[in-house]
C-alpha cells in the first residue's frame, strides 16, 4: 500500500490537500469500477485558513501549485457564496517550502481519513429524484471547474477587454518607451530580488519637473512593488527605485525626503472596478497576491463574493485608488492572473451583492448511459436538490468545525481550546502534527508554537493569545482569531443542526408542503394552515438555522429541533451568548433550490489531459475552442447551470450521481486501486 506522503503531489482526488500523481490519475480512466464514480476534489475545511498563461494548461495539473494542507475557511463557497465571514477571511499561510516528509510517513492515506466525516455524521442523508446513480470523475483537471459570477444587474461577468481607459491624469505617453532596456533589467531584477543591491538609480536627462514625473509614474506602473523618491547627488538628480519593504533600501534612501504621494483625479472614481481571472487560486488568496505585488494593504479590495479554489473563475473587484494603468500591468507579471474590464466608479463592491454563480462543469470518463444522464439532468432542471451545506462547512479531520462551534455555545471555553489544538488521527501537514504532540506533552503555548513554521493558521493564532493572555484567558485568547474565522464554528454548528433537520423534514413529510411548514412573506417566516398548503410548493418552504431571532415550524420537526439543541445541552429559548459575537440571531434557507440555464451534453474524447472547456483567456486570444469526436475512447458530461448565492453546486453534481461526496467515503472508494 502506498504511503500517504507518496499520494500528496498535484492533482486531487478527494483527500484534503493529498492527491494522485497525473500519471497515477490518468489510469483511472481505464477502470469501470463503480468505486471510481465521483472523485470529487474539495477545498479543505478542517480548521480556517491554518502563477500564468504562458503555461500550457494541457499541463496545468502536472504544474499547479501546492494545494496539500493550505487549510482554508470556505463558507458556502462551492458556488462563490456571499455571506460576509466568507469575504473576510484574512488568515493565509504564508508560502513556505514544504518539509518532506516522506520518510516519517508511513500510514496509508486511506488509513488517516477512515477518522473523517461522512455524508451521514453531518446530515447529509437524503435525494430528491428517483434516477439511478452513475460514476465519474470531478475536477481531474481544474479547468473542469469554470465558475462565472452573475452580477448584482444580472449579467454573467466575462473577461473580454483587457484595454486600459484612459484620462487627462494618464501618462500622457507611453511608459514603457520612458525607460532603457539596461534600466528595465535592473529594475526587473530588484523588483524580484535577484539584484543584490537594495535601490536602483536613474539619473535623470534633461531634468525638469515633467520628466523626473514621468520617471517616477514609469518605474511605479512598469514594476509594482518598487517606490520611488528623487535624490540630489553631485549637482544632478536622480529617481532612485527600491522596495516598499526593504530593510536597507528604506535605510540608504532615509536621507532624502519622503516621496510625495500620487493625487487622485478628483473627477475620476475612487474605485477602479475590474474583472479577475483566475486559475487554480482562490479569491483570498489572489487579493493577498495582488496587494503584495501593488505594495498596499488587502482591504483596499472589494468582491462580492468569493470563488472556489481548484478552478478556473471569473469576477468582478473593486480596487481603491489604483489606477487601471497599475492593475493593467500586473498582467505581465503575475502567471495564471488576468486583469481586464476597466472603469472607474464611486462606490466599492459589497460582499452578497451578487446574484449568484454560472457553473460549467465537466465530469469525466462517465458510466450513466444516455437515458440515465437524460433523467438525471432533467430532474435536476425540473425538481432541484437538497440546499444541504456541503462538506466543505465541517472539515476533513477528526475534529469537525461544528464540535467547536457547539463548544463556544455552551461557553464551554476549555473544550474549544483542546478541540482547536489537541492531537487528531487523519491527515494533517508535519509541523502541525508536531505542534499539537508539543502542547500534549508539554501544555506550553511558546513550546508548541515554536513547532510551527507557520504561525498565521489558526492554532498559531490560539496559541500566540494563550502566550499572551495565559492559559487562564481562554475567551481573550481566543479573540486573537480574526472574528469571521471564529463565527466560522459557530456557523458550522447551524449548518449541521439545518442539514440533519431537513433531512428529518423530507423523511417525514416527502417533497410536498404541509402544515406548520414556514414561508417566507418578505423577510418573515410564517406557518402554513392546513388549508394553504396546497397553495405552495416545497420550492417556497424553508427552514430555520437556529437563533434567538427565528420561529420554527409548528409541526413535529420544530420539536426536533428543541430535541436536538437539548442533547447538546443548549436552550432553544436563549440563544444570546455572553459574549456579543457569539449570539445567534439565526436565518432561513430554503429547502430545495432548483439551478436556472440547466444544460447538458455528452462529449467523446481521447486525450486526458486536453482541456474540454473553453476560457475567457482563451478566446481573447483568438485560441480556437476545443473539437470532440463522435468515437473518442472517453465520455464526459458537461453540465451548464446557474445557481444563487450561498449554495453549494457540489452538492447539485450529488443529486445527479447519487454519490457520497465525504472525503472519507470517497478515500475509501478510490485507493482500492492504489492497494
Amino acid at each position: 500500500m502506498l504511503p500517504a506522503a507518496r499520494v500528496l503531489k498535484k492533482v486531487w482526488i478527494l483527500t484534503a490537500g493529498r492527491c494522485l500523481t497525473a500519471p497515477q490519475l490518468s489510469k483511472l480512466h481505464s477502470i469501470p469500477l463503480r468505486s471510481f464514480s465521483l472523485h470529487m476534489i474539495m477545498e479543505q475545511q478542517a480548521s480556517p485558513y491554518h502563477s500564468g498563461m504562458a503555461e500550457k494548461r494541457a499541463l496545468e495539473e502536472e504544474e499547479d501549485g501546492t494545494l496539500a494542507g493550505s487549510k482554508r475557511v470556505k463558507l458556502e463557497r462551492e458556488n462563490g457564496g456571499s455571506t460576509a465571514e466568507e469575504g473576510s477571511m484574512e488568515v493565509k499561510e504564508e508560502e513556505e517550502e514544504e518539509e518532506d516528509e516522506e520518510d516519517s510517513d508511513s500510514e496509508s492515506f486511506a488509513d488517516m481519513m477512515k477518522h473523517g466525516l461522512t455524508e451521514m455524521d453531518v446530515g447529509i442523508l437524503k435525494y430528491v429524484s428517483t434516477h439511478e446513480g452513475f460514476s465519474g470523475i470531478l475536477k481531474e483537471r481544474y479547468s473542469d471547474f469554470v465558475v462565472h459570477e452573475i452580477s448584482k444587474q444580472g449579467s454573467v461577468v466575462h473577461l473580454d477587454d483587457l484595454t486600459v481607459p484612459m484620462d487627462a491624469e494618464d501618462a500622457p505617453i507611453d511608459v514603457s518607451q520612458v525607460l532603457t532596456e539596461e534600466q528595465k533589467q535592473d529594475l526587473e531584477e530588484l523588483q524580484q530580488f535577484k539584484n543584490k543591491e537594495s535601490s536602483v538609480s536613474i539619473k535623470v536627462i534633461e531634468d525638469t519637473k515633467e520628466k523626473r514625473t514621468l520617471l517616477h509614474q514609469a518605474v511605479k506602473s512598469l514594476f509594482p512593488g518598487l517606490e520611488t523618491k528623487t535624490e540630489e547627488r553631485d549637482g544632478g538628480k536622480y529617481i532612485v527605485a527600491y522596495h516598499a519593504a526593504g530593510k536597507r533600501a528604506l535605510a540608504e534612501v532615509s536621507a532624502a525626503p519622503a516621496p510625495r504621494k500620487h493625487s487622485w483625479p478628483k473627477n475620476r472614481g475612487s474605485f477602479c472596478h475590474c474583472v479577475l481571472y483566475k486559475e487554480n487560486k482562490d479569491t483570498m488568496e489572489a487579493i493577498n497576491l495582488l496587494s503584495k505585488f501593488l505594495r498596499v494593504k488587502p482591504n483596499i479590495f472589494s468582491y462580492m463574493g468569493t470563488k472556489d479554489k481548484r478552478a478556473i473563475t471569473v469576477q468582478q473587484i473593486a480596487v481603491l485608488k489604483i489606477s487601471a494603468q497599475r492593475l493593467a500591468h500586473l498582467n505581465k507579471c503575475l502567471m495564471n492572473f488576468r486583469l481586464g474590464n476597466f472603469s472607474y466608479q464611486k462606490h466599492p463592491l459589497k460582499l452578497g451583492e451578487l446574484q449568484g454563480n454560472q457553473f460549467t462543469v465537466v465530469i469525466r470518463n462517465i458510466s450513466g448511459t444516455d437515458e440515465q444522464i437524460h433523467k438525471a439532468l432533467t430532474s435536476l432542471r425540473d425538481v432541484g436538490f437538497i440546499n444541504y451545506y456541503g462538506m466543505q462547512r465541517f472539515g476533513t479531520t477528526a475534529v469537525p468545525t461544528y464540535e467547536v462551534g457547539r463548544a463556544i455555545l455552551q461557553n464551554n471555553w476549555k473544550e474549544v481550546m483542546d478541540l482547536i489544538l489537541k492531537p487528531r488521527p487523519g491527515a494533517e501537514k508535519g509541523y502541525l502534527v508536531r505542534c499539537r504532540e508539543e502542547w500534549a506533552n508539554s501544555q506550553d503555548p511558546e513550546a508548541a508554537l515554536k513547532k510551527l513554521p507557520v504561525k498565521r493558521c489558526v492554532e498559531g493564532q490560539l496559541l500566540r493569545g494563550l502566550a499572551k493572555y495565559g492559559k487562564n484567558n481562554i475567551v481573550t485568547a481566543f479573540s486573537t482569531i480574526p472574528r469571521n474565522n471564529r463565527l466560522m464554528y459557530i456557523h458550522s454548528y447551524q449548518s449541521y443542526v439545518w442539514n440533519n433537520m431537513v433531512s428529518r423534514r423530507i423523511e417525514e413529510f416527502g417533497l410536498k408542503a404541509v402544515e406548520g411548514d414556514l414561508v417566507l412573506h418578505g423577510a418573515t417566516a410564517v406557518p402554513i394552515s392546513a388549508s394553504e398548503a396546497n397553495q405552495y410548493s416545497i420550492h417556497e418552504i424553508v427552514m430555520p438555522l437556529p437563533g434567538f431571532d427565528v420561529m420554527y415550524p409548528t409541526h413535529k420537526v420544530g420539536a426536533a429541533y428543541r430535541e436536538m439543541l437539548q442533547v447538546d445541552g443548549l436552550d432553544i429559548d436563549n440563544m444570546k451568548h455572553k459574549i456579543r459575537d457569539y449570539s445567534l440571531s439565526g436565518a432561513y434557507r430554503k429547502v430545495l433550490i432548483r439551478p436556472k440555464d440547466v444544460h447538458w451534453e455528452v462529449i467523446a474524447y481521447d486525450d486526458p489531459k486536453i482541456p474540454l472547456v473553453q476560457t475567457d483567456v482563451e478566446k481573447l486570444e483568438g485560441k480556437p475552442p476545443p473539437t470532440f469526436s463522435n468515437d473518442g475512447k472517453f465520455r464526459a458530461l458537461r453540465m451548464d447551470f446557474s445557481l444563487p448565492p450561498s449554495t453549494y453546486a457540489t452538492m447539485a453534481i450529488r443529486e445527479v450521481l447519487k454519490m457520497d461526496t465525504s472525503i472519507k467515503k470517497q478515500t475509501q472508494l478510490n485507493t482500492i486501486w492504489l492497494r
